[in-house]
Formats: structure tokens, sequence, C-alpha cells
């Protein structure tokens, strides 16, 4: 088979990329050896998405409803139910993925797919394809630390976990990022006794400070034990269950549970493509690539997970535009703001500079934030969980918008104003004075920016300070 541009991978990175190349008037074949969407629509944001959905929906019944005067009785939840619900819609969105693909004239070649010299792939069980030009994206695998004992099988990574048929009533989670604290919250919704060991200081820990004490705060409230500073050392099963011991700031110790997640990074999937035949350069983090995407031989791409950059699926959509774009002889190189949303309760979503990173990079003296809490929130109060904030973070020079981030309710949503502001270069000014409709959640991020203006209209002053006696 020949066409213009192979692919190599139909997740979040390689089926836009083939898309936006057949768009573009070129020939396109998709190689994947396994369910079309990959990791993201398979066995990461979609089915985990299902689940918080479904966790959150529990508490509501539980402590919600009657605050609303909804009175629900003898709510509990069904795990089956649950889990035919996460997998019915995952083959709704590979179906549709899979009837994108036809519509647009992709070719589909199922099987595993392996450079045979720098214009074509060789495909276990399919023809060879040639192609003019290649995208790579083949994604990431869960990796595992090397500690004695984690290969144990109720040590699970978030594949296994999703695919587990009952509810455990004790959770280890190894590992507070992203994906850790999201099935945290997840299975403490779930009535399951939830417990995180972090090797690092905070979970989520790239994240804004604020976020992260918001979040810790929370899952204290909510019943979440949290190690942080821990370092895990063996895994034992005894007749109690599954025993993680740790070393620590604390002196270390140990946590019992009946399943362990293991959530500690994803690794590019790089082994056995024959990249190195070809002298495409790549390390432990994965292929290396321009702000093209293109990789060091210059009629291949790499996009996605596996060329090291954001491991997010939102993120490869756009990289594998931009491949597209260039292999039909455009210049084009990856540029915006990217939100980075975790999807816990509350939920955390940021996108731009955290307030830390701000202030490294421009002085302490030439960056305000502003702050506006979900409490003086009307919409929020509708809801009956005020639990949250929306801050902006700018610079004093120009005004310029650094940063924004959100806590709460629909933090995720929210975030999209903030994307669209920074790659607009917009003014704190702009985000102050636009008109938010109300009475909604977004509104925060307009108020925020007011109390950075330092002129709220739903907030109070803040206090001047006394100057200094002599």
């Amino acid at each position: 088979m020949d066409v213009d541009v192979a692919v190599l991978g139909a997740g979040p990175g390689g089926y836009p990329a083939a898309i936006r190349a057949a768009q573009l008037g070129l020939t396109v074949a998709v190689i994947e050896q396994g369910a079309i969407g990959g990791t993201c629509l398979n066995v990461g944001c979609i089915p985990t998405k299902a689940w918080v959905q479904s966790a959150h929906s529990l508490k509501d019944a539980h402590e919600t409803f009657a605050a609303l005067g909804v009175k629900v009785s003898g709510a509990e939840l069904d795990f089956a139910q649950v889990q035919t619900n996460k997998e019915g819609i995952v083959s709704t969105m590979v179906r549709g993925v899979e009837g994108l693909l036809k519509a647009n004239g992709v070719t589909l070649v199922q099987g595993r797919g392996r450079f045979e010299g720098p214009n074509a792939f060789a495909v276990e069980g399919a023809e060879k394809v040639n192609f003019k030009h290649a995208v790579i994206a083949t994604g990431s695998a869960p990796a595992r630390p090397p500690v004695d004992g984690i290969d144990h099988p109720r040590c699970v990574d978030s594949t296994g976990m999703l695919a587990i048929t009952e509810v455990p009533k004790r959770l280890v989670v190894l590992g507070g990022g992203v994906i850790g604290c999201e099935f945290a919250s997840i299975f403490s919704h779930f009535g399951v006794e939830v417990t995180i060991v972090e090797f690092l200081d905070h979970i989520i820990p790239m994240e804004d400070a604020d976020a992260i004490t918001a979040l810790e705060r929370a899952f204290k409230k909510r019943g979440i034990a949290v190690h942080t500073g821990a370092k895990a050392t063996r895994v034992e099963e005894t007749g109690d269950g599954m025993v993680l011991h740790y070393e620590g700031k604390d002196g270390g110790g140990s946590v019992t549970g009946d399943l362990i997640l293991v959530s500690t990074g994803r690794s590019a999937n790089v082994e056995d493509l024959g990249l190195q035949d070809v002298g495409i350069a790549y390390d432990k983090k994965g292929i290396k690539t321009d702000g093209t995407r293109r990789t060091s031989l210059d009629h291949v791409y790499a996009v996605g997970d596996v060329a090291g950059y954001w491991q997010l699926a939102h993120s490869a959509f756009r990289e594998g535009e931009i491949a597209a774009e260039n292999a039909a002889g455009h210049h084009i190189e990856m540029s915006g703001a990217v939100p980075r949303c975790i999807y816990t309760d509350p939920e955390v979503a940021a996108v731009g500079l955290t307030e830390a990173q701000a202030r490294e990079q421009y002085g302490d003296a030439n960056v305000v934030t502003g702050q506006f809490p979900f409490q003086a929130l009307a919409r929020a109060a509708m809801f009956a969980d005020r639990t949250g904030f929306v801050k902006t973070i700018h610079e004093t020079r120009y005004g310029e918008l650094l940063g924004v981030v959100a806590v709460g309710l629909s933090a995720t949503e929210i975030i999209n104003a903030g994307v669209i502001a920074l790659d607009a270069e917009s003014t704190i000014e702009t985000v102050g004075d636009s008109i938010a409709a109300h009475p909604t959640l977004a509104e925060a991020l307009k108020e925020a920016a007011l109390v950075a203006l330092g002129r709220p209209i739903h907030m109070p002053p803040a206090k001047k300070r006394a100057p200094a006696k002599a």
C-alpha cells in the first residue's frame, strides 16, 4: 500500500493527524494494533470520567439533594451498572471515531507497525505501508517504580483498576499526581477507605500552591489519608491484605489495603518501533521533536505522549493537526496555552503560569493576583457546593494575564475561558471589563480579575494596611 501519510497509532494524537491530512487532500493510512481511540478513549480520559460522574451522582444523592429539597432514600452504589455505563460510553465514542476516519477516506490497517526503512512500515498480519510522510502517535504506558513486590497481581495500574469487577473496602494509592488523586476521589465517594502515599511534599505538586492547599484540605475533610514525602520501599501480601511499606519525613511506616493502585507516571511507547534503525532520536522521555513536531528524520513527525511534551489528550489533538499540516507543506509550530485539568472533588484546573512560576519569571513586585471565592458566588450556592475559587495571575507592566487557576464545581469547564484569554494575550483589564453571564460559575473569572484590579464589586475591598509607626 502506498500513501502520502502513514500514521502509527489511532489515539488522540494519531486520528486527528489522519483526519487533518485527509482534509488537506493527502492519501492517509492509520496503523493501529489495538482499539481505535488509544488510551484516552479506552482506558484513560473517557472511562475514568464516566466513573467520576457516577461518583459525583452518588455524592449528590447522599449529601446534596436533601439541601435542595429533593428526598432520596436508599441510594447505593451499583458497581456493575457503573461498569456497564462506562463501557457503553467507551464503545459509542470508539465507533464515532471509526466513523470519522471512514468518512474522511482514511484507510485503517489493523496490526502492529514497525519501521522497515525510512519510508515504510511493516505491519504484522497486514501488508506493508509505504509513505512519503509519517506521524508517530504510539502514546504511553503506565510506569512502575523499582519497588520490591510491586509486581503482585493486587498492585494494579490505571488500566487494571478500570477492569475490576468489585469495589475494594480499602484502597492504597501509590502516587499523588493527577491519576492517583482522581481515583482517590472516585473511590472515596464509592465508600472506600483511601490512603495516598506520595514521594514529594504535596499531592498534585506541579500545580499552583493555592490549588494544592484546597485539594489537600478537601481530601482531609473527606477522610482520605495522605502521606507525603514518603518513598515506597516494598510491598508484601499478608493475611490482612496488601501492605505498602514506606520511609519518609515522618519516620516511615506502612499502610494496608485490599488493592494498591500504582499511579507513578507513564512512559513513552518507543520500544520495538525500529526508531534507531532509521535514525530517529529519542530518549526515555520520548521522541525528540522540534516545534513543528518534526523528528530528526525530516519527513517523520511525532505527536502526543510519545513526543514527550504534555501527556494530555487535548494537547495531542492539536499536535496531530500541526504535524499533518506540516506534512502537507505548511510551516506551523505548536503554540498556545494548554489547560491542565484534574477531575477530583473539588475539580482543579489551571492554564498558564502558577503564581510561583510568575513571581520567579517576573519578580515578586511585578506580579499581582486576584482571587474570588465560590462562597460569594450565587450559582455555587444553588448547587449547594460553595467549595473553591478562581484566581488570576498577571504582570504589572502591561497588565498581561499570565495564568488562571480554578478550583471547585465545573473548574474544568471554566478554565476554557482562561485558555482563550491567554491565547489572545488579554490584559487583566480586558477580563475584568468583560460582561459575564449571570448567574453562572464562570463569572468568577471576571470577579477574580476585578479583585486583582482593586475594584471588586461582589466582595468587600481589601483592608488597607495602617502606615508603619516611626
